[in-house]
């Protein structure tokens, strides 16, 4: 079979599941009693370990089984959740993403797991995983009877049992294992059966005596033999025969057998029961869905179907959309001067049609950011264990949304944010104690819209920034001076641990120490248009806030008059809209304000942030204003004059204009002429 041409859906949708492994193990280790997250972490495996053997990817296929097989024994009770077992799954699944990227770069996935089997081998038959090293355990598993090699007795087989126990008949279970080396493997089965034969029956084997005639077998073997002679004697003449390197003879129990066959029929019934319930389920679906219809025609239920389309493509395809928005304005501005009802129609139904378009192909692009948070929690928790600190994540506004060319940068600056947070940020349990706090430090990861911007903040209750620690060290290298470091304000000694090389910390740690590196994730973040703050409270905490762009190419804005010129004010931003008189204008502390539904708010005017010139004064008393919000914040923007509510395409101003303030981009108005759109979010006080 040729599978060449899925490996890509392969690693896609491997890694979904890989993620789904990694947040409901993390689940099941707070709520260890849940049969459903036991369900949930089956299931991925379970459809994991058929794609990866259906694509010949063994190493991925095996060890999936064996993490199924530890899940398959929590699922019935046969094993507990335990904190050590849990690190060992968590190792496991390591080694399965391992895996998938060495086959998403081109490799074959191959990798020695052998040490992770034998100790999820040890898990699945209750064993403990403590006092032994990996080559005791591979030796542990040579000595003992091949569990895969199981029993599985029909009717007739147990009635001769049953009868041979009557009549003083012992049933023995017997695993032969022969060596490694033996060439003749057929020959010594035959002559360890003949032995069998001799002194007693023998009535079942596995595998059956047709494969191991053909040797379609490894090296080891089991049967069940009534005699009546004892386990020693028979155990002794089997071994007479060479290439014999194991003999195991344990006594055979019908009562047993008989009642977990019985338990597992039990829950075979209760699987198909279950099936049953959620087929009559899917099957009350379009029963509903037809009461809800007004006409008597039947509603059939269909299925969900996806298809998986390269970023590239859709990239190809956002460009030839904003060519088609530039030319619609240009259409509804030709529409206006004309005043020809046909074209203005025609203008109107392009413009609905188009629009329609546009949130099809943004939704397309767009992706949760859970998908960069949901390896967060597995990360923080094993850096706690290592660190000997309690850490609890918090997440909030996971289903915000963000374009795909975003998400796949963010990632690492996340990571090394929330590293240092666990590294330098939290305390130890007993320094969080003395300082009266709870044991347990808390990690929150938010993110949340804001304008035509994401933001995603990292805040930790832990020890905050020392800024007199900071300014010691910020002269001590020659960063700043000692009269520059006197003038600092809080928030410019927090951003000192952006600076390249800045560190606080006095011993080199194996994660990281709070500012190194952190030059690096200003700058990563800066390169996808965005930018970082710190706000740090000694013995508080601090919270990192990263500001990225939507880097969404089609935008609503509202248009704003300055003088003569416009500029365009992202919708997603704007709270309201609002003429006021002069005289409802105050100051407070030099600064412009407002009663804004009885809160006070800052205002802005855009004229002196862009330095606009004054073509024409006016005598008007009234004045126009738009409201904005960052997050919890509100600020009025005052402007000269609304134009209207307009799509607009997002350019970007180029490599010469790099960092201009408030300003996040340009756009072509219908009539031909440039806007600047404003990033309302910097101007937010």
């Amino acid at each position: 079979m040729e599978t060449s041409q899925y490996l890509e859906i392969f690693i896609d949708e491997s890694t979904e599941h890989l993620d789904t492994l990694y947040q409901q193990m993390l689940e099941l280790e707070k709520n260890p009693e849940d049969k459903s997250i036991i369900e949930e972490i089956f299931r991925a495996a379970h459809t994991l370990k058929g794609m990866s053997a259906t694509m010949g990817f063994d190493d991925l296929a095996n060890l999936t089984h064996k993490i199924e097989n530890v899940f398959d024994a929590i699922r019935y009770d046969k094993v507990k959740v335990q904190t050590e077992m849990m690190d060992t799954l968590f190792v496991a699944v390591d080694h399965l993403n391992e895996m998938v990227r060495d086959i998403a770069d081109g490799g074959d996935g191959k990798r020695d797991v052998s040490d992770i089997i034998n100790r999820l081998e040890r898990i699945e038959q209750g064993l403990p995983l403590d006092g032994e090293t990996a080559e005791e355990e591979a030796e542990e598993k040579k000595t003992t009877p091949d569990s895969n090699l199981e029993i599985a007795l029909d009717e007739f087989q147990i009635t001769i049992i049953e009868q041979a126990l009557e009549q003083g008949f012992k049933p023995y279970e017997i695993y032969v294992e022969l060596s490694e080396d033996s060439l003749l493997k057929a020959a010594r089965v035959y002559m360890v059966f003949e032995i069998l034969e001799k002194h007693g029956e023998v009535i079942y084997s596995n595998p059956s005596v047709s494969d191991l005639e053909e040797e379609n077998f490894d090296y080891s073997f089991k049967t069940i033999v009534l005699t009546k002679e004892s386990s020693e004697d028979i155990k002794a003449k089997i071994l007479k025969v060479s290439e014999i390197r194991k003999v195991e003879i344990s006594d055979f129990s019908l009562e047993v057998y008989k009642k977990e066959k019985e338990e597992e029929e039990q829950r075979e019934q209760t699987k198909k029961e279950q099936q049953q319930k959620v087929s009559a389920k899917a099957k009350e679906q379009p029963k509903k869905a037809a009461k809800k219809q007004a006409s008597a025609a039947s509603v059939k239920a269909a299925p969900t179907k996806t298809i998986r389309v390269n970023i590239e493509r859709l990239d190809v395809l956002m460009n030839l959309f904003e060519e088609l928005v530039i030319d619609r304005g240009r259409l509804e501005q030709i529409s206006m001067e004309l005043k020809n009802p046909e074209l203005q129609e025609t203008v109107e139904r392009m413009s609905r049609v188009s629009s329609d378009l546009q949130n099809i192909i943004l939704t397309m692009r767009m992706v949760p950011i859970d998908t960069v948070f949901n390896r967060f929690p597995r990360m923080i928790r094993q850096l706690a264990r290592d660190l000997k600190k309690e850490v609890n994540v918090e997440i909030i506004g996971a289903d915000t949304e963000l374009d795909r060319t975003v998400i796949d940068e963010i990632g690492d600056p996340l990571v090394h944010l929330i590293r240092n947070a666990i590294d330098h940020g939290i305390e130890k349990p007993e320094d969080r104690l003395k300082a009266g706090k709870p044991r347990e430090g808390t990690i929150t990861l938010e993110a949340y819209h804001s304008g035509n911007h994401v933001f995603v903040e990292i805040t930790d209750d832990g020890a905050g920034i020392n800024r007199e620690k900071v300014k010691n060290k910020a002269i001590e290298r020659g960063l700043i001076t000692p009269q520059e470091a006197e003038m600092m304000s809080d928030q410019q000694i927090n951003d000192l641990i952006l600076t390249s090389g800045f560190s606080t910390t006095e011993k080199v740690s194996d994660v990281s120490g709070r500012g190194v590196g952190l030059d690096v994730v200003k700058n990563t973040i800066e390169s996808l248009g965005g930018n970082i703050s710190i706000e740090s409270e000694e013995g508080r905490g601090s919270t990192f806030s990263i500001q990225l762009p939507l880097t969404l190419s089609i935008i609503s804005v509202l248009l704003v008059e300055l003088q003569k010129e416009k500029y365009a004010i992202p919708l997603s931003s704007i709270i309201e809209t609002t003429i006021l008189k002069k005289s409802e204008i105050y100051k407070a502390h030099d600064n412009q304000v407002i009663d804004f539904r009885g809160s006070i708010i800052p205002l802005v005017d855009l004229k002196e942030i862009f330095e606009v010139p004054t073509v024409e004064e006016t005598d008007d008393d009234f004045v126009s204003i738009v409201i904005v919000r960052k997050g919890n914040k509100l600020t009025g923007l005052i402007v000269d004059s609304f134009i209207g509510q307009q799509e607009v395409v997002l350019k970007s101003l180029g490599n010469y204009m790099t960092n201009v303030f408030a300003i996040s981009g340009a756009t072509i108005l219908g009539d031909g002429e440039v806007a600047l759109i404003v990033d309302s979010n910097a101007l937010v006080k």
